[in-house]
């Protein structure tokens, strides 16, 4: 695909806005790389943790006790074919709110899907720490993570009163994310890439013999 080619109307990108803060610039970057989805004919939607009351993740076995948000942000992932992960850095890792968050989800939500990450720190070293945390979690839940992502330093002095960011190639690279996104959920829903997947899983186990030495 290429950038003014639409995805298919069935591609759904959600972004995750691992922050609770008034004024968040994580919301900001997140809803300018869902814009960048957009372009392409993706569907798109901010799923905001302030929005949801959810419980601290317990391991319980009988989740009869969690109230509906938990059902409900779970219902929101899986209706989504690629995923944005919007994070701040807090003391050299990923928010605590996003954290216990995707600990309450599981593979339905994750596996096989397309994720993008992106995340703002208020200090000039970036958020590599907290990208390659997100980065770990998504290969765990068999998500297809991007090998591209965006790292926001001095998130303060780049978005301006209004929340635009000032550095146009920036933010470009920040819509970029949500275009990526978007074509690669769209190629993972697509049948082809879907007969694929089906022909690789039944595939007989490699006949190699053993290794020797």
């Amino acid at each position: 695909m290429n950038q003014t080619t639409n995805t298919d109307a069935a591609v759904r990108v959600v972004g995750l806005v691992g922050s609770l803060r008034p004024g968040s610039y994580t919301r900001l970057g997140v809803q300018l790389a869902l814009d960048g989805a957009a372009e392409l004919g993706a569907q798109t939607q901010v799923l905001d943790l302030r929005d949801y009351s959810l419980p601290f993740c317990d391991g319980r076995k009988d989740e009869s006790g969690y109230p509906p948000d938990v059902a409900r942000l779970r219902r929101d992932l899986a209706a989504a074919t690629g995923l944005i992960l919007g994070t701040p850095e807090y003391h050299g890792g990923y928010s605590g709110v996003l954290k216990n968050a995707l600990d309450l989800m599981g593979f339905a939500e994750f596996e096989g899907k397309t994720i993008g990450l992106l995340a703002v720190s208020g200090g000039r070293m970036g958020s590599a720490n907290a990208l390659n945390g997100l980065r770990v979690i998504g290969r765990s839940l068999h998500a297809w993570v991007l090998p591209s992502e965006v790292s926001i330093s001095q998130a303060w002095r780049e978005f301006d009163a209004s929340g635009v960011l000032k550095d146009a190639a920036l933010a470009e690279r920040v819509r970029d994310l949500g275009r990526q996104v978007a074509r690669f959920a769209y190629l993972h829903s697509s049948q082809q890439a879907i007969e694929f997947l089906r022909a690789w899983e039944a595939a007989p186990v490699n006949p190699g013999g053993e290794w020797r030495t």
